[in-house]
């Protein structure tokens, strides 16, 4: 299977897994809309054995190395190409909405080369980690098309517009070091043991409060979205909802009782 779930305790794995390259074809496009769905349902609350973190990474010597440009070939050569074109980029950016909109962590490994919407779909996660040796590069330039999965916009996010439209009109790759000084990539980690640190973090934030986690996610978006005042004003509901979880209930009496740190989350 191209893209698959896997399962670690409580946190949830999507592989890519598409050989020699993990190129981005038709097949793999279908195959990641459907785990991202599943993901989705398997993430909402309520769900005994919901995952509480994701963590997504890459078989092979590279993360990926691009979209298949056979696909952008066919879609361009066929009847009513714009439309086509635009049906593509909105079935793509639903996808990597749904996965930004997950109610838990999500973590990107990026362990080697990361080109185009394998770099856009670890910007739609929360943390991105990158091991010393990767790169990045959103190059889609050289077959005349802008990144659109969502990239120039999420790299605004994190490092400025500036920044963005630097990395997109040069089409140059970028090192994880650069990307970690800009604030696009959360962790530089070593390259040997990468996949295990990767897999650790993503255990630890799957440990936390997971409701809690969920409404950080909600006041960050809406800061980024919608400016820090509109934050503030959801944060009565969002977080006073937070008074009646079992998270909470079980962290106050343990940090009375024991002090802090001690507490272990249920994620509910």
């Amino acid at each position: 299977m191209t893209v698959r779930l896997e399962r670690d305790g409580d946190v949830a794995v999507l592989v890519l897994d598409n050989p020699p390259v993990n190129l981005f074809d038709a097949a793999v496009l279908d195959a990641l809309e459907a785990r991202v769905d599943e993901l989705a349902d398997l993430t909402a609350p309520g769900r005994p054995d919901r995952p509480r973190a994701v963590l997504v990474r890459a078989e092979g010597r590279v993360v990926s190395a691009g979209v298949d440009v056979s696909l952008f070939a066919a879609i361009a050569e066929g009847p009513d190409a714009e439309a086509a074109g635009g049906a593509l980029w909105a079935r793509l950016l639903r996808t990597v909405q749904t996965l930004e909109d997950l109610p838990v962590p999500t973590v990107f490994a990026a362990h080697a080369l990361t080109l185009t919407a394998a770099f856009e779909l670890a910007l739609a996660c929360d943390l991105l980690v990158a091991a010393e040796g990767a790169s990045f590069g959103l190059v889609e330039l050289v077959v005349g098309l802008t990144p659109s999965m969502g990239g120039p916009q999420r790299l605004a996010e994190r490092a400025g517009a500036a920044r963005a439209k630097e990395l997109v009109f040069t089409g140059e790759r970028y090192s994880a070091a650069s990307l970690h000084s800009w604030g696009v990539v959360n962790r530089v980690l070593p390259d040997e043991g990468f996949a295990d640190a990767a897999l650790a973090l993503a255990r630890q934030v799957a440990a936390g409060p997971t409701v809690a986690h969920a409404a950080t996610k909600t006041l960050v978006a809406t800061a980024s979205r919608q400016g820090v005042r509109a934050a503030d004003d959801a944060v009565p509901a969002v977080s006073g909802a937070l008074f009646g979880t079992e998270d909470l209930h079980g962290a106050v009496a343990s940090f009375l009782a024991e002090g802090p740190g001690k507490a272990t989350h249920r994620g509910r």
